[in-house]
């Protein structure tokens, strides 16, 4: 992966009715089997998403299940009302068609709805993996789209140019336009019912948000001034991001759309966890996609006033914990606060904002390579095919997530081991706790 030019939120939603190939075009994209496959009709129960990386710019897509319009199947109808809410929400939409089947009543139905919308529509014109079926898809050029594309999502072919053309649309212009000199802006995330708008409130000091012990009280996401003993940001409070479950909540779908989005935004990430429940696999899960992000995180174990008889130790081996199921990336802030108590969220914030200067750190060039030539020194990379590995200079990347370039005369040759000791030398000797790193090899 290059390093992204963008940390936008440009949103990519795939619809289209049951069994058109929406999720192997998802995974496509993805380079990974993300969501469920099978030749049944509306398999497809769970919404997906991801980050996909292409031409150096990076935006999040969504898989949706199938449209079936005029459906009194509840699932269907839910479909239909998730589809409608990826339309409203996406920056563009990626409308899938079958030419093994040719036009149906139903795509003729998704495609009225799609012209309605003012967002770019791109259709892809799926299972066209030879010239009879290339002379069959024509027929979808009467549908009434102007971008076109006919691909095999099983083979791949035809991908790039999708790929290609939702790049086009996420232009520099746009990335200018939302970097700017702005307030440092904090996300207040987590799953559901961990106590992420009662830390808004009890920092801002004022119910802000509603605040219940119902999970998903919060569906869209608050945006909030802050400015209090000499310190200025803005928090965003976001719904929960909730493990997928079998019930059919288009609201929590749109929920999970603002949640990413708010991410998006955000330079650092508050992830709130309840202590009495541990990290559980979701919890990663979020950890993981900010990180993938390449977001600021502090992770923030709340309700710790509800753990009973405290040992010398709990706080120290309950972190243990977290860092082992955070791992490799472990570089990261953990406090324990009482949001309903006000115990340490304020220390959060402070914490928060150092996070978010390590995340803008730019280390002089001659400091750095003074420094990591030093460390290479220590610590040669080791022989490959009878070959020593040197790395000559380093420098960092003009990225908004700290980057950094080792040129070398066998670039290709250094292994993920060596790779995490220069990314913990760089953490040791210039401070970037609580942010992501990405270091790339380059020839020399």
């Amino acid at each position: 992966m290059r390093p992204g030019i963008n940390i936008m939120s440009f949103t990519v939603a795939i619809v289209g009715r049951p069994n058109v190939g929406k999720s192997t075009l998802f995974n496509r994209l993805l380079e990974q089997r993300r969501a469920i496959v099978d030749d049944i009709s509306g398999v497809t129960r769970d919404r997906q998403y991801g980050i996909v990386d292409w031409n150096g710019k990076s935006f999040n897509i969504i898989d949706t299940g199938g449209f079936v319009p005029h459906s009194s199947d509840i699932f269907e109808t839910e479909i239909r009302k998730q589809v409608r809410i990826a339309i409203d929400e996406a920056d563009a939409i990626i409308f899938m068609v079958d030419a093994a089947i040719g036009i149906t009543d139903l795509d003729a139905s998704m495609a009225a709805v799609l012209r309605k919308s003012t967002k770019p529509v791109l259709l892809a014109v799926n299972k066209v993996d030879n010239n009879q079926r290339l002379l069959e898809g024509a027929e979808f050029y009467g549908i009434g789209f102007e971008q076109i594309f006919f691909i095999s999502s099983m083979t791949g072919s035809g991908s790039g140019e999708v790929l290609d053309a939702i790049t086009a649309l996420i232009t520099e212009d746009k990335l200018m336009a939302e970097k700017g000199e702005e307030l440092p802006k904090f996300a207040i995330i987590g799953q559901p019912n961990v106590g992420k708008s009662s830390l808004l409130n009890a920092l801002v000091g004022h119910e802000r948000t509603i605040v219940s012990d119902i999970a998903g009280t919060t569906r869209d996401t608050i945006h909030t001034h802050y400015k209090l003993f000499q310190k200025e940001f803005i928090l965003i409070d976001t719904a929960g991001i909730r493990k997928k479950s079998k019930e059919k909540d288009d609201l929590e779908f749109y929920s999970i759309i603002r949640a990413i989005r708010a991410m998006d935004e955000a330079d650092v990430c508050l992830l709130v966890l309840d202590a009495s429940k541990g990290i559980t696999e979701q919890d990663v899960n979020i950890f993981s996609l900010a990180t993938r992000k390449g977001k600021g995180i502090v992770v923030l174990v709340n309700k710790w006033d509800l753990i009973e008889e405290k040992a010398t130790n709990t706080a120290r081996d309950y972190e243990k914990t977290l860092k082992l199921k955070l791992a490799p990336f472990t570089d990261v802030p953990i406090l324990f606060i009482s949001a309903k108590e006000k115990t340490r969220i304020f220390k959060a914030i402070e914490i928060g904002l150092e996070v978010y200067d390590n995340k803008h750190r730019k280390v002089p060039t001659s400091q750095l390579n003074e420094v990591m030539l030093k460390a290479v020194e220590a610590y040669h990379a080791p022989v490959v095919r009878g070959h020593s590995v040197k790395i000559k200079y380093i420098t960092q990347l003009p990225t908004q997530t700290p980057s950094f370039a080792f040129f070398s005369n066998f670039p290709d040759d250094i292994k993920t081991p060596y790779r995490n000791y220069l990314e913990n030398q760089l953490r040791a000797k210039f401070k970037f706790t609580g942010v992501p790193v990405r270091i790339y090899f380059r020839k020399k």
